[in-house]
């Protein structure tokens, strides 16, 4: 990675985590919801580009590769913080009260999505194709799982 882009993901990512910190310790809950869904919407666009390249739907760019990688890298680690006790109802959500009843499970799907984010980061960087289209289907089964256990299809108040 270029040293611009080194620099803007470390400041991305302290800039999260001031972010994080700060609004863990004042925040209400519907603030805490929608902040989540902020960062998963994001992450969302992040990872459309990365989905075409993988399924073949776009031509393989490895600066665009790398730009989103290192955006999903950080971003995934973000929400999870904002699905503290009392986080569950206050504005709309799809997030399944299994997130609270089961954390520990719910713990472990987001550390299994967060490794298959660094995989994806490292996979970028290497600018090899092929390990980049398996690292951007692991991400794909680690979002899909979180979310076939964890989020409901209507919203919910």
């Amino acid at each position: 990675m270029n040293p611009i882009g080194t620099r803007f993901a470390l400041s991305l990512a302290a800039c999260a985590a001031l972010v994080t910190g700060t609004a863990q310790a004042q925040s209400k809950p519907e603030d805490d919801i929608r902040y989540r869904q902020s960062v998963m919407n994001v992450m969302g666009r992040a990872l459309g580009p990365l989905g075409a390249m993988a399924q073949g739907k776009a031509p393989f760019n490895a600066a665009v590769a790398q730009k989103n990688a290192m955006l999903v890298d950080t971003l995934l680690s973000l929400p999870f913080n904002a699905y503290g006790p009392g986080t569950d109802k206050g504005a709309p959500t799809k997030a399944d009260p299994k997130i609270w009843s089961d954390a520990a499970r719910f713990k472990q799907s987001s550390e299994v999505a967060q490794k298959a984010a660094a995989q994806l980061l490292a996979a970028s960087n290497a600018g090899d194709e092929a390990r980049f289209k398996a690292a951007v289907g692991e991400v794909g089964k680690a979002c899909k799982s979180c979310h076939d256990d964890f989020r409901t299809k209507e919203f919910r108040n």
